[in-house]
C-alpha cells in the first residue's frame, strides 16, 4: 500500500475519532450514525451505553429512485419513522469522517422532517 493511501485513512481515522469524542449516545438520546459507501448510505441510531442498534435504515430498504440526495432524504424519513416506533424523539448525530454535507446532511434533514430532534 502506498503511503498517500496510509495517510488517507490515518486522516480520516483521526477525524472520525474527533468526532466520536464529542457525540455519546444513551438509550432516551441515541447516537445517529451515518455510513457512506459509493453506491449505498446506511443510517443508525445506536445507545453507546448497552452498545446496541436500536433502529436502521438504509437506501437498500427504502424503495425509491432517484438522485442520490433525494434518497438519502428518504431513508432519513424512514429512520426517523422506525425512531418514533421505537419511542425515540430526540438524537445526537455522528458524521463521522464525513464532512456535512450532500448525502450525509440530507439523511438529517430528512430525520428532522420525520419528527426526529437533534
Amino acid at each position: 500500500m502506498s503511503m498517500t493511501i496510509k495517510d488517507k485513512r490515518t486522516r480520516t481515522a483521526r477525524r472520525a475519532h474527533r468526532v466520536r469524542a464529542q457525540v455519546h449516545g444513551t438509550a432516551e438520546r441515541p447516537r445517529l450514525t451515518v455510513k457512506r459507501s459509493l453506491k449505498h448510505i446506511y443510517a443508525q441510531l445506536i445507545d453507546d451505553v448497552q452498545g446496541k442498534t436500536l433502529a436502521s435504515a438504509s437506501d437498500k430498504d427504502v424503495k425509491t429512485s432517484g438522485k442520490p440526495v433525494e434518497v438519502a432524504k428518504e431513508v432519513g424519513k424512514a429512520l426517523a419513522a422506525k425512531a418514533k416506533a421505537a419511542g425515540i424523539a430526540e438524537a445526537v448525530f455522528d458524521r463521522g469522517a464525513y464532512r456535512y454535507h450532500g448525502r450525509v446532511a440530507a439523511i438529517a434533514d430528512g430525520a428532522r422532517e420525520g419528527g426526529l430532534n437533534f
